[in-house]
This record gives structure tokens, C-alpha cells and sequence, in this order.
């Protein structure tokens, strides 16, 4: 029983680590106006510099995904934890565009890094027969670390000085507390190579995994497009359409949305793991739904609901297809298979903000949201259909 409770602590205390590492790659989201106001760049040159943080994600995840299944966890962490720290000093020297971009690609290398090896790591350092809690608690920790950012930075922009500053100088802080538990924290890895082991992964899965996979990623790409375009565009909205330039204000909603996942991940246990897939997909046509209406009425209470709504969706089906995968894979290749389903969902996080970006010129902010809510509308229906007729098969 002690064995047991030491070892849900240090799953836990993983878990921390995780979500201090992805609270740093958000906290830029309500600051992106202030930074306008400062260079001079346009709504197009926001959702680049955000798609910038995707493409370094996905860059890493398909060279180096599968990293620390070779070298171990904990040396991958601790290099995540640098490019983290390096993130927020790029943002504290930011003197033009170019740091932004430095800042932001320094960010998505340290979420690379984490996303797969964490997630493998908190759930390694679980007691066994533990497996669906540690799950929540890796999707918890990713989710609540996203929504931690924005709603930190929020209200030190607001309330406090040095509003560009005071955010990255706490992340500072926080990761440096970070990389002394997890120096405190035992390996998982028993067989471990050198560095020079580690090569470059082609896109693959094992055979076991490929029929869970497909179900997986179409859920994964579906929930994350929607975060993407949320986190990117909707505090210049709040400010432009619905005159809410509290700051704090801007950084809770966009932390709904995450908060939200979390509850939706929760929620898995009872749905179970192939339900979650279809059941997310049918609530995140809801949460577009009044994501839409947000934009032609012009309602911020619409926005909010569409932020809990949207978030639950996602979290349902991020969990479900988290569980299926990390079920179906083998120990050696787990957080390489995981890794591969992060690429997807971080292609559903680049590829419409950037859409959405190209669009805002010619036809508005709110024109853009509304064509982009009409594709992701069509895919969410195909995508519920494909799960009603293959649904995922694995143990949660």
C-alpha cells in the first residue's frame, strides 16, 4: 500500500512537471495584442507566428518522437525544460518579430519533447493496474497546463506591472522548480541506449496499432483544430467584436476551453474509451455550433459556452483516443506511437489557424471563423460517421 501511494506521488509530481512545461507554451495568447501594439504586425502575422510553435512540434515529434523510448525519459524532460526556459527568455529580449518567432519555435521543441515522453512517463510511474488514472492524469496535465498559461498570463497583464515581462519571468521560476523534482524522480527506462542510438523515425505503427490509430487521429485532429483556432484569434475577437479588452478576461476564456477538456476527460470512465470517440466528435458539432452563433450575433456568452462545450468534446475524445493508443502499443514503442498521434493533432492546430489567418484580410475575423467552422463542421460529421461504423477497440 505505501509502494502504491509513493508511487501515485511521484505520478503526480510527474504530472506537475508536465503541466508547468505546457503552461509555457501558451502564455503568449492574451499578450499577442500588446505585442501588435508594440511591432506593428497584422492578425495574419499572429496566427503565423502560432503556427510557427506547431510546425516545431511536428518537425521534432517525426524526427525524435521516438527519443526517449531509447535514452531513457527523464534526459528528454530535463531538454525540454531548457528549450522551455530558452522560450521564455526570447520572450523577455523580444525586441522585434524575429524573437517572437525564436520564442514560439523554442516552445514547440520543448513540447515536442514533452508531449510523448511525458505522457509515457507519467503513466510508467503509475502502481499497475492503475492505467486509466494515469491517463487522466497525463491528459489532465497537458490540458490544465495549456489553460494554466493564458489565464496566468492574463492576469499578470492586467494586474500587474511589466506586463510583457513579469509572465515569463514566473514560467522561469516554475521550470526551474520543475527540473529539481524531476531530477528527484526515478528513470522507467531499463534498457537505454546512447544518444547516438537515436535515429529519425519514418511514419509507421505497428499492426496492432493501425485499426485503433485511424479512429484515434481523426478525433485528436478534429478537437485540437478547434483549440487552435480558439487560442489564436478569439482575444483579438473579444477585443475587435465584443470591446472586452480585460485582459484577464481574454486569458479565462481561452483557459475555459482547456479547463473544460479536463472535465471532458473525466468523464471518460464512464462513457468508456470507444464511446468517447463518437460522443466527443458529436459534442464538439455542438460547441462549433455556438462558436458560429458567437460570431454572427456577436455574443459573449455564446463564446463562453462554445469554450465548455468545445472543451468537453475535445477532452472526451483526446482521452479516448489517448487510451486507445497508448492500449494498443507496445511498451518499447509507446511514446513513439503516441508521438504520432500528437503529429496529427498538432497538424489540426497549424494548418486551419494559418487558413483562418490568409482569410481575415479579404473577408473579416468573423467571416474567417465561420468558413473555418463550416469545414471542421463537415470533417467532425464525416469523422462520427467513420467512428459509428470502425469504433476503437482497446482497454482503457
Amino acid at each position: 500500500m505505501d509502494g502504491d501511494r509513493q508511487r501515485w506521488r511521484r505520478c503526480l509530481l510527474g504530472g506537475a512537471v508536465f503541466a508547468v512545461c505546457m503552461a509555457g507554451t501558451t502564455l503568449p495568447t492574451p499578450l499577442y495584442g500588446l505585442y501588435q501594439e508594440k511591432f506593428g504586425f497584422s492578425e495574419l502575422m499572429v496566427t503565423v507566428v502560432y503556427a510557427v510553435y506547431a510546425f516545431g512540434v511536428i518537425g521534432v515529434l517525426l524526427l525524435a518522437g521516438n527519443a526517449s523510448d531509447t535514452v531513457g525519459r527523464r534526459p528528454v524532460l530535463l531538454a525540454g525544460l531548457v528549450f522551455s526556459a530558452a522560450s521564455a527568455v526570447c520572450f523577455l529580449c523580444a525586441t522585434g518579430m524575429g524573437w517572437l518567432y525564436a520564442g514560439r519555435l523554442l516552445s514547440g521543441l520543448s513540447a515536442s519533447l514533452f508531449t510523448g515522453a511525458a505522457t509515457a512517463y507519467v503513466m510508467e510511474l503509475a502502481p499497475s493496474g492503475g492505467a486509466s488514472r494515469a491517463t487522466f492524469v497525463a491528459t489532465a496535465a497537458n490540458m490544465g497546463g495549456l489553460g494554466c498559461g493564458p489565464l496566468l498570463a492574463g492576469v499578470l497583464a492586467q494586474y500587474a506591472a511589466w506586463p510583457l515581462y513579469l509572465p515569463f519571468a514566473v514560467h522561469l521560476a516554475l521550470v526551474a522548480g520543475s527540473a529539481v523534482v524531476l531530477a528527484r524522480l526515478p528513470e522507467t527506462v531499463r534498457e537505454r541506449r546512447p544518444l547516438s542510438a537515436v535515429r529519425p523515425q519514418r511514419p509507421g505503427l505497428p499492426p496492432q496499432v493501425r485499426s485503433v490509430f485511424a479512429p484515434a487521429a481523426i478525433a485528436a485532429f478534429v478537437g485540437f483544430a478547434l483549440f487552435g483556432v480558439f487560442t489564436s484569434v478569439s482575444p483579438a475577437f473579444l477585443a475587435e467584436s465584443l470591446d472586452v479588452h480585460n485582459r484577464a478576461v481574454s486569458g479565462l476564456i481561452v483557459a475555459l476551453a482547456f479547463f473544460a477538456s479536463t472535465a471532458g476527460q473525466l468523464a471518460v470512465g464512464r462513457v468508456g474509451v470507444g464511446r468517447s470517440l463518437s460522443l466527443g466528435c458529436a459534442v464538439l458539432l455542438l460547441g462549433l455550433a455556438l462558436l458560429a452563433g458567437a460570431l454572427w450575433w456577436d455574443l459573449l456568452a455564446l463564446v463562453v459556452a462554445s469554450a465548455v462545450v468545445g472543451g468537453v468534446g475535445q477532452g472526451l475524445a483526446f482521452r479516448g483516443a489517448l487510451s486507445a493508443v497508448a492500449a494498443a502499443s507496445p511498451p518499447d514503442r509507446r511514446a513513439a506511437v503516441i508521438s504520432m498521434l500528437f503529429v496529427v493533432a498538432y497538424t489540426g492546430i497549424s494548418l486551419p489557424v494559418i487558413g483562418v489567418g490568409l482569410l481575415v484580410g479579404p473577408i473579416g475575423l468573423e467571416g474567417a471563423g465561420l468558413v473555418f467552422i463550416a469545414c471542421m463542421a463537415v470533417l467532425v460529421v464525416a469523422a462520427a460517421g467513420y467512428l459509428l461504423r470502425r469504433p476503437a477497440r482497446a482497454h482503457a
